[in-house]
């Protein structure tokens, strides 16, 4: 496959759909089970924007294996690679995955299941200005964290003892940022769906996109 960003690579962050294990902030607004198959949607629509405009490589990194259904199925639909999620917390996984994919690619972006926001054009333009000696590309969310995150090299400053899940993320990535006047661009601001609210909104969105074609 011929890819317009072949030096670099698309890491989707992704949990097997266990009910009970994923989306638990809408529960019990959905069911344990409606909050998994809520979870493959979103997951699945996200690889398809990974994939559609041949970008660049994409690796599916999953947990806690590769070897659920979900994930088997994801590799034999699209082109892309299964990787496995290691490390205690979400900064350790994130480090390690950085580490590997910039050991053979010259840029990585790191990017999560659940931003419905995110389009091909925000990852194009990610992966420009990761080309553009910029060492950090960033895509800011509205809950106080990140969506997406792309490094031409390994910066273990960025995840080390971050409070992972709170509204502080993005502000103490920023600092540390700055304090290691380290280049970066920011892309335009997004949402996740986390929350009942913002489940209400991808509905929203969905029918207005429906309604519009």
């Amino acid at each position: 496959m011929t890819y317009q960003y072949p030096d670099a690579v698309l890491m989707i962050f992704c949990k097997a759909p266990i009910p009970g294990q994923v989306k638990t902030r809408l529960i019990p607004e959905l069911t344990a089970e409606q909050a998994a198959e809520l979870h493959i949607e979103l997951s699945t629509k996200t690889l398809q924007r990974a994939i559609q405009s041949n970008l660049c490589p994409v690796q599916l990194w999953c947990a806690p294996t590769t070897d659920h259904d979900f994930f088997t199925a994801s590799k034999a639909a699209y082109p892309l690679a299964l990787k496995q999620q290691q490390g205690a917390d979400l900064g350790e996984r994130m480090h390690h995955a950085f580490c590997s994919a910039l050991a053979t690619y010259s840029r990585a972006l790191l990017m999560g299941c659940d931003c419905p926001s995110l389009t091909g054009q925000d990852l194009e333009q990610a992966l420009t200005a990761l080309n553009q000696e910029n060492e950090i590309v960033i895509a800011p969310a509205e809950d106080g964290g990140y969506v997406m995150i792309g490094l031409n090299r390994p910066h273990p400053e960025l995840f080390d003892n971050m409070p992972w899940g709170t509204a502080q993320v993005l502000a103490q990535t920023r600092n540390r940022i700055e304090r290691y006047k380290l280049p970066h661009h920011e892309l335009s601001e997004q949402w996740d769906l986390d929350t009942p609210k913002d489940l209400e909104r991808y509905r929203e969105a969905i029918a207005l996109n429906l309604s519009s074609s």
